[in-house]
């Protein structure tokens, strides 16, 4: 069930949610995202276990890389 949660992460990576100065990544759109994983037929409920840690790398790599950008 984890490749199915990276390849919905994947395939959402530009489905992100943006502080409103668009200084920083707040998270993915999760509504997005299982919406892409129902469409592929995979098992939404490991998705809703399994994204939220993935959002939550992803978050932090994003962000470290803005951060040392500036």
């Amino acid at each position: 069930m984890g490749w199915q949660a990276w390849d919905v992460t994947t395939r959402c990576a530009g489905q992100l949610r943006l502080a409103p100065n668009a200084s920083i990544v707040i998270g993915i759109d999760m509504s997005a995202a299982l919406a892409m994983g129902t469409a592929l037929g995979h098992d939404v409920y490991a998705l809703a276990e399994l994204l939220p840690a993935a959002e939550a790398g992803m978050v932090a790599a994003i962000n470290r890389r803005l951060v040392s950008d500036d």
